[in-house]
């Protein structure tokens, strides 16, 4: 039996290096890190009548729209307990082509439309008010004519105490300053204001970093500056959890928390980059939408 020639998808897709493999790889390993972290602080808060939570998984694949024959996928990893009211740890792997509307948006994918894209998605909301919200993410993006990485992690606080700004951002810096010293500055401005609700005038929360689109023409370089920004996010959250998730809070608390994480809804379903990207890809809208909290107001 002749074998048939691969068509341009394979030849990008089916046929990739091992360099993505690795992204994708240390992605699920990153997860498996932190879902494990996180299972602990469940574990330490014994004062409450509540049990521990445990993160519960999900496997999704792409609806391809009719446009790929495979996709690719990913897992939700949702826990909701007595420290965590909401966590959401996500991970996924998909590929395929870009619709003809979105692919002028995607640098490198005007031509042809193809893509690849790995990486994790974090979203906290917590129970007691003292604990910062956070979100985190890391990918790897990947067309016929470019790759990349990007990502970030940034904190909400509802009462902002200027240790924990300072210890976060501290851990971020920390990473930046490992690859380019330039990074941290130009990474938190990036957070500063892409994370800012213009019909607002206010900003999200405390910030962090945010980076996009970062190739360096040194892969291994590029990938080793996500991996730490994952790990300086691994080691410094739960830190700040610790310090007070044995607070008490009151009604007043709790009123507070629930209008903060109305802002945070609002930045994420009209802001979002990749709440877009995940839409338009055929992503799995109960993945994408894990980042909205679970009880929120607005005044």
């Amino acid at each position: 039996m002749t074998a048939h020639a691969p068509t341009r998808q394979e030849e990008i897709f089916h046929l990739q290096g091992e360099d993505q493999t690795r992204a994708a790889l240390w992605f699920e390993k990153l997860r498996n890190d932190i879902c494990a972290e996180f299972e602990k602080l469940e574990d330490e808060l014994t004062e409450s009548d509540l049990p521990a939570g445990r993160f519960t998984r999900k496997t999704w694949q792409r609806d391809t729209a009719g446009r790929d024959e495979h996709g690719g996928g990913g897992t939700m990893s949702l826990m909701r307990g007595r420290v965590f009211e909401k966590v959401g740890v996500n991970i996924s792997t998909v590929y395929g082509t870009f619709s003809e509307e979105f692919r002028a948006q995607i640098p490198g994918a005007d031509k042809d439309g193809y893509f690849w894209a790995s990486g994790i998605s974090l979203v906290a909301h917590m129970r007691n008010p003292h604990v910062p919200a956070v979100h985190m993410n890391t990918r790897h993006i990947v067309t016929s004519q470019r790759s990349w990485f990007g990502g970030g992690a940034d904190l909400t606080p509802v009462f902002p105490l200027e240790q924990d700004i300072q210890d976060f951002h501290g851990a971020m810096k920390a990473a930046c300053d490992l690859h380019d010293a330039g990074y941290y500055p130009k990474f938190k401005k990036w957070c500063d204001e892409y994370f800012f609700l213009p019909h607002r005038n206010e900003a999200r929360g405390i910030g962090g970093i945010f980076y996009d689109q970062l190739n360096n023409d040194d892969w291994d370089k590029d990938f080793a500056f996500t991996q730490d920004v994952g790990r300086a996010f691994r080691d410094i959250y739960p830190q700040l959890v610790r310090r007070h998730m044995h607070k008490d809070w009151t009604a007043e608390d709790r009123t507070a928390l629930l209008q903060k994480r109305g802002r945070y809804a609002e930045f994420n379903l009209i802001y979002d980059r990749g709440t877009a990207f995940g839409l338009k890809t055929g992503g799995n809208v109960e993945a994408i939408l894990m980042s909205l909290p679970p009880e929120a107001s607005w005044a």
